[in-house]
């Protein structure tokens, strides 16, 4: 009896949500509005590019001329990357500079002079020339884009040099060379390792450890951080539904039927569950049939929208238990929604922001939720994602174990 009146409870909060129109507008309508408007205005729409997003204009100043200056200019002027980088060479680098700071390009990237010789003859595992990246702040999409092209090079570089500096540094132990010798080993070895598959011209498909590769589409990032979003004003309603009920004396009522507390509360939580769940498939299933969008691993979608809906409404329970009113709950859970959805990259890419930013993002679902569906979106499988799923139940379960044991002894359920 008591099972069967958990779930009536949990079946009745939801029938409730979805008969409110109201609410399906900002549950349903406003997320799939705003990825619709941010991914027109990246271009999605636009049929300009397979990738969705414009093609982004930069210009190389090359004053290397050595084989790693080349390589990198042969990244960002690959046939691979021609629908999405528009790369143009120019001599002067204040020139290059003028023309971010005319907005009439994204980027400009200076190789400076000596580059390539500074990393192949350094053994003593010192600093090499830096690449200049010189951005336009008003055009974060683009720069963000460029900025992880050219890390990734530069990436591959740095293991080149460490790899080339160990291996000198061992030659010189071990007495198979004298330190007059070391440079001009370094070199070679360091050319070499330029030249080796770890070297290899980054190409624009992405994967992950155990992913294959897939186009990059500007939606796969931003429709996971719409729905998380508004996911968290979701669960926040849900929590304030505990204390409206209470106050109606309706929570009372089902108190006073044989009925062990426990359940009821559980099937309060449960109806949040249900609801975060029902939300996420929707808005999930509207992106796939709509924009045709791929959400990858099946198996892997279906486990993460039980588990980022199940992390959410913990923390729905949690603000029903430490608020006292209906109206403390909508007040706060609009600024967590929102805080939330800044820290777990809902907005723009959390590569952008300092470490510590990234770190505190951790404590929101739309961190691990938004990053799982995105590497999914670009190949990954379900193994993948453990992590993520992981930290999401256990999310789920902290919280809503703190949350009951609050409620409970605010005495909101007990008889």
């Amino acid at each position: 009896m008591n099972l069967r009146k958990f779930f009536l409870i949990a079946l009745k909060d939801l029938r409730l949500i979805f008969r409110d129109p109201a609410g399906l507008v900002f549950m349903l309508l406003a997320p799939f509005a705003l990825t619709l408007g941010m991914g027109a205005l990246t271009g999605r729409f636009s049929g300009s590019t397979q990738l969705g997003i414009s093609q982004i204009p930069l210009v190389i100043v090359n004053q290397d001329r050595g084989e790693l200056g080349q390589a990198l200019e042969d990244v960002f002027t690959a046939s691979e990357l021609s629908e999405l980088i528009a790369a143009e060479m120019l001599q002067d680098p204040a020139e290059a500079r003028a023309l971010v700071n005319q907005d009439k390009i994204a980027a400009a990237i200076i190789i400076p002079e000596g580059f390539s010789e500074s990393v192949f003859t350094d053994t003593q595992g010192g600093s090499a020339a830096a690449v200049e990246f010189y951005e336009n702040p008003t055009r974060p999409t683009s720069t963000g884009v460029a900025r992880s092209i050219l890390e990734s090079f530069l990436n591959r570089v740095e293991i080149g040099r460490v790899s080339g500096t160990l291996i000198v540094q061992q030659m010189l132990a071990s007495g198979a060379i004298t330190p007059e010798q070391a440079a001009a080993v370094g070199a070679e070895v360091g050319r070499e390792l330029a030249q080796s598959p770890s070297g290899a011209s980054i190409q624009l498909n992405s994967k992950t450890a155990e992913g294959t590769g897939a186009k990059f589409d500007i939606l796969a990032y931003l429709a996971p951080g719409m729905a998380m979003l508004f996911l968290m004003y979701t669960v926040s309603f849900g929590g304030r539904s505990l204390l409206v009920e209470n106050r109606a004396g309706t929570l009372a009522r089902m108190l006073i039927s044989p009925t062990n507390p426990g359940f009821v509360l559980g099937g309060k939580g449960f109806g949040i569950f249900l609801t975060a769940a029902a939300q996420l498939v929707i808005l999930i299933g509207g992106t796939s049939l709509l924009f045709r969008l791929s959400w990858g691993d099946g198996a892997g979608a279906a486990l993460l929208i039980l588990a980022a809906a199940f992390g959410a409404s913990g923390w729905g329970i949690l603000m029903a238990s430490v608020l006292k009113t209906p109206g403390q709950v909508a007040i706060t859970g609009s600024a967590v929604a929102l805080l939330f959805g800044i820290l777990g990259g809902s907005f723009f890419d959390l590569s952008l922001l300092p470490d510590w930013v990234r770190a505190a993002g951790k404590i929101t679902p739309n961190s691990w939720a938004n990053e799982g569906f995105r590497i999914l979106s670009m190949g990954g499988t379900l193994s993948a994602i453990q992590s993520h799923l992981t930290a999401l139940v256990v999310m789920g379960v902290v919280l809503y174990a703190v949350g009951s044991f609050l409620i409970s002894r605010r005495g909101l359920v007990r008889k």
